[in-house]
């Protein structure tokens, strides 16, 4: 066989379509097309999108579906990709995900602009009415339960430097302050290494969301780190079913917003979405009888709401007594505190009660298992949409943006959840991980196999090439054993 050559070629100007280059597909994406399609998720979307669309019988070039708008950010949470260009790219080089899409060859795949402007048409509300759509799928599928609900929030870095940032009051930049304060120090003609140092040694330094903004994000906000690092920053926050790992609400506030304070928004829009997933059934809450393990069951027979669990920066007292006029059973401990409380300034006696049932709650077998559940569950969603999903860094600006991203992000998440709870195996990674490990698994049971033919047939080979000095016999053997066969 000779070696081929890569020579230039024309491209035909005719081809036939049995020609065309065709997928083997995507198992993972071809089961994950199957359960949307069974729970028409298309018909759903589209009728949540009409009303921002002109009429059909407007004349016009037609927009994107919005199934393929919402597959696309779908599959931007299962390959971890954080900017609508990679989407782009990635759908354009695959061919199996253009049958996940519905595009053929002749068809282009919609570019990063198209995107972004139908994010920009589309409000968070219809974005929020999909992720609702997307959590009755896991309804339907019984992995939603929304009894015992753990909260909890991460930090996302914004789409801005800290290098960006400017005073609110004069809109000076951060070496332009410096460089002012230098000069009103008596410094001459101040270098920016002069108003650095200077800097170093000014009392009283703080970087304030009071005073800074930043100029390309304004919503951004100044966080401080766990590792001490100062980012622009959002809060996303997740309300998880604890039960069974589902995230029931993911709402993103801004950083500078403290946990107690950004709670019961979360909570209301978990309820939200609860109803929406249920259809709307007042009688679906029922279905799910209270758990047999519930500790201290109210007086009058009136139960509650939800369990709410959480981890020590959400404890207040005063939302404690919040949470329980609401009807919610909270789980939250306690933060360490020198002396004797006082709840005059908070509230009273109805405060002080809510405080200690809280503690005492947090201190029962049960209340410790679901803070082992929070501390599993809930983080685990944070790695999944977060990490793995490739959502830490935002490639969008503005809360409203941002907040539309995120949450098909966790979308993409809940479905991977149904994924592998039907079909053992969430992600196209893991789909093809399991394939090589059933190609190893066969090319083992092939040695195993091939090990217990050859043993015995090697013994009989060796056995063999024993005799063989002996083989084939001589003239004197043959004798000499006619001769022992003759005896009497």
């Amino acid at each position: 066989m000779s070696m081929g050559r890569r020579q230039k070629s024309q491209s035909p100007l005719w081809i036939a379509h049995h020609e065309l280059a065709q997928s083997p597909g995507h198992r993972f994406y071809e089961t994950l097309n199957a359960l949307l399609r069974e729970a028409a998720f298309d018909r759903h979307a589209e009728a949540l999108c009409a009303p921002y669309y002109e009429a059909a019988h407007v004349p016009g070039r037609k927009s994107v579906a919005p199934g393929v708008y919402f597959r696309m950010h779908l599959v931007g949470f299962f390959e971890g990709i954080e900017s609508e260009r990679g989407l782009e790219w990635r759908f354009a080089d695959s061919l199996s995900l253009r049958q996940f899409l519905g595009c053929s060859l002749t068809q282009r795949v919609p570019d990063h602009s198209t995107l972004s402007r139908t994010r920009q048409r589309l409000p968070l509300a219809v974005h929020q009415a999909v992720f609702a759509l997307i959590l009755g799928i896991v309804e339907a599928k019984g992995l939603l339960k929304g009894r015992v609900l753990g909260v909890d929030s991460t930090y996302l870095r914004a789409d801005a430097s800290m290098k960006a940032i400017v005073r609110r009051d004069t809109r000076e930049s951060y070496l332009e302050f410096v460089t002012r304060l230098a000069e009103e120090a008596g410094v001459s003609t101040p270098t920016a290494e002069d108003a650095r140092r200077l800097d170093r040694k000014r009392t009283g330094k703080k970087t304030s969301n009071r005073e800074w903004v930043s100029r390309t994000d304004q919503d951004a906000r100044i966080a401080k780190l766990k590792d001490g690092r100062t980012r622009l920053a959002y809060k996303p926050e997740h309300v998880v079913d604890l039960e069974t790992g589902a995230i029931v609400a993911a709402v993103v506030h801004p950083a500078d917003v403290a946990d107690p304070a950004s709670l019961e928004a979360s909570l209301t829009q978990a309820e939200s979405n609860l109803q929406t997933a249920r259809r709307g059934d007042p009688e679906a809450a029922a279905k799910d009888p209270v758990p047999k393990d519930a500790d201290d069951p109210p007086r009058g027979g009136h139960q509650p709401r939800r369990k709410v669990v959480a981890d020590k920066g959400y404890h207040t007292a005063t939302l404690l007594r919040r949470m329980k006029t609401q009807r919610y059973r909270t789980y939250i401990p306690e933060r360490r505190q020198a002396g004797r409380r006082r709840w005059t300034d908070k509230g009273g006696t109805p405060t002080a009660v809510a405080f200690h049932q809280n503690r005492a709650r947090g201190l029962r077998a049960l209340g410790k298992r679901y803070h082992r559940w929070r501390a599993e569950r809930t983080e685990r969603t944070f790695a999944h949409v977060c990490e793995t999903g490739g959502a830490r860094r935002t490639r969008l600006r503005g809360r409203a943006n941002v907040a539309k991203r995120y949450l098909l992000q966790a979308a993409g998440a809940n479905l991977a959840l149904v994924m592998r709870t039907l079909y053992g195996l969430g992600t196209p990674r893991g789909w093809a991980d399991r394939a090589q490990e059933a190609l190893r698994a066969f090319w083992g049971s092939i040695r195993a196999l091939s090990h217990r033919w050859w043993v015995p047939l090697r013994s009989r080979v060796t056995f063999l090439r024993a005799l063989a000095p002996y083989w084939p016999p001589r003239a004197d053997r043959i004798t000499w054993s006619a001769r022992l066969l003759a005896r009497p």
